[in-house]
């Protein structure tokens, strides 16, 4: 497709006259045709090219190029540029990337620019020559925004979803929905937890205690089953993913801003040491940053109390799981980037997540035996409207099979995957493509909140089954389907995970599971 646009658009441009070139000049072999401007880039395959016909992508294998602007063909270096989060620049990209040379038959060399910045090159292991130089910036999530709706990225680095005014600004520049579902990727998991001090008796915090004393409406440890002593609240700077998550994910559902008081850190190292040494501290870090300091277990009034945990990570059990994302241009990358970007979810690069700290994608399957706190909390919720009936027809139907830990929710008010699930789209499709659950039956669970009448709610985890099992088969383009039988089924209320009587629970409650026989 792309081919036939770009000769189309050549055609067109054989009756107009030569452009003046000011950068580089394409021509097709036969000389017939030619097109000017200034070169915006080279992926080894396709030149990127501004002309006063807008930007156009052209095929480099029916062209010719002549001009300063025109690349190296022979000796051609990928380049990419990464900005963003420090938190996954600093160990998890560059372990990746080493992996990903040693795999792929090249040497990895870093070299420091000072401050923050670093390059990577690429080279091959007999001849030498180099192929992909992979440059950092490494700052934070908002920079990394900031320089790839610039177009001076690659690839921005976040630990948040792109918020609604960004992902706007994006549109008004022309570089297309960042919320599209091939704009980002999870590269990692992690999870926000609340965490104090050592010694601390205090063990567990519910998400409306955690939002309340961040926000200063509670600001005794005595209120929370603690001593009777001032509570210290320690947090990321503003500038940084993990901080901004916290006020989009913790503060901004319960209505809340963030109290005055609190104490900024600019790393998470700093964060975690400042509350392992401060007996009153009340701290938000991420999982893999936690240091000395004692994690809290979230607790609900009418749910199990959750810790964050590999399994309740990547299941997105625990309530406040954290992905670490990946947002990419609209145009194509360098064909080095592209494989460099296929092999971070390759079952080798999942390993590599797990041995940096991080929790990795890999798919586990999970028998019904192992989630007795969830079927021991779904018979304790049940009430007039799910009764011993509903709950023994569901046990009926997944009795004999398995949980995937791949779950699917939704934006908040919408029907639209978050992006986390878009991202998990794409990998269950990749898997069924592969042949990894042929013979399979894979049946797509919807579960609900427990907000209005039990028969509209069953009929809504119907429906978002049924929207997450489409998705999945549009995805899986190349997916044999008569090997394996998909289907969907809603239970609506009948396995609650938390309360209801927050947002936060609620998203909880509203789900999509995947289950194997």
């Amino acid at each position: 497709m792309v081919c036939a646009a770009v000769f189309a658009a050549l055609f067109l441009l054989a009756a107009v006259p030569p452009v003046t070139a000011n950068d580089v000049t394409l021509r097709s072999r036969d000389g017939a045709i030619e097109l000017s401007g200034t070169m915006l880039g080279f992926d080894g395959e396709f030149y990127r090219v501004d002309t006063i016909y807008g930007e156009l992508t052209v095929d480099g294998s029916g062209v010719t190029c002549e001009g300063p602007g025109c690349p190296n063909l022979i000796d051609f270096v990928a380049e990419l540029t990464i900005s963003g989060a420090a938190t996954m620049g600093d160990l998890l990209l560059p372990a990746l990337i080493e992996a990903f040379a040693l795999r792929h038959g090249f040497e990895a060399r870093r070299e420091d620019e000072g401050g923050n910045a670093f390059v990577y090159v690429l080279s091959d292991r007999n001849s030498g020559a180099e192929k992909g130089r992979f440059r950092f910036r490494l700052t934070n999530t908002d920079e990394g925004f900031a320089d790839l709706l610039a177009d001076e990225a690659d690839i921005a680095l976040a630990l948040r979803e792109i918020r609604p005014e960004e992902a706007q600004f994006a549109r008004d520049a022309g570089l297309g929905d960042l919320t599209g579902r091939s704009r980002s990727r999870v590269l990692a998991l992690d999870a926000l937890v609340a965490v104090a001090a050592p010694g601390n008796p205090v063990e567990s915090i519910s998400i409306v205690e955690l939002s309340q004393a961040f926000a200063g409406n509670v600001s005794n440890w005595q209120e929370l089953g603690g001593p009777d002593a001032p509570i210290s609240l320690h947090l990321r700077d503003a500038a940084s993913g993990t901080g901004q998550a916290v006020e989009d994910r913790i503060l901004g559902p319960a209505g809340l801003d963030l109290a005055h008081d609190a104490t900024r850190h600019r790393s998470d190292k700093a964060l975690a040491k400042a509350v392992a040494t401060d007996p009153f501290a009340l701290g938000i870090a991420r999982k893999s940053a936690t240091g000395n300091a004692q994690t809290l277990v979230l607790k609900g009034g009418c749910g199990f109390p959750l810790a964050a945990t590999r399994r309740t990570i990547k299941t997105e059990d625990y309530p406040l799981t954290a992905p670490m994302f990946l947002y990419l241009p609209a145009r194509r990358l360098p064909k080095l980037a592209r494989e460099f970007l296929s092999y971070t979810r390759s079952p080798q690069a999942q390993m590599v997540i797990r041995r940096a700290g991080f929790i990795d994608q890999a798919p586990e399957e999970i028998a019904i035996a192992a989630q007795g706190d969830r079927l021991a909390n779904a018979i304790a919720g049940a009430g007039p409207e799910i009764g011993l009936d509903e709950l023994q027809a569901m046990l009926k139907k997944l009795g004999n099979m398995k949980r995937l830990s791949t779950s699917f929710r939704f934006e908040a008010g919408s029907v639209k995957l978050d992006a986390q699930s878009r991202s998990n789209v794409e990998l269950l499709a990749r898997a069924l493509e592969s042949g990894r659950y042929d013979g399979r039956e894979i049946l797509f669970a919807g579960f609900s909140d427990g907000m209005g009448p039990a028969a509209p709610n069953l009929a809504i985890s119907e429906r978002r089954a049924e929207a997450v099992e489409k998705a999945v088969r549009a995805a899986a383009k190349t997916a044999d389907f008569d090997r394996l039988t998909m289907g969907y089924i809603g239970f609506g209320e009948a396995m609650p995970m938390a309360c209801d009587d927050s947002s936060w629970g609620r998203q909880v409650n509203r789900r999509v599971e995947v289950w194997l026989r």
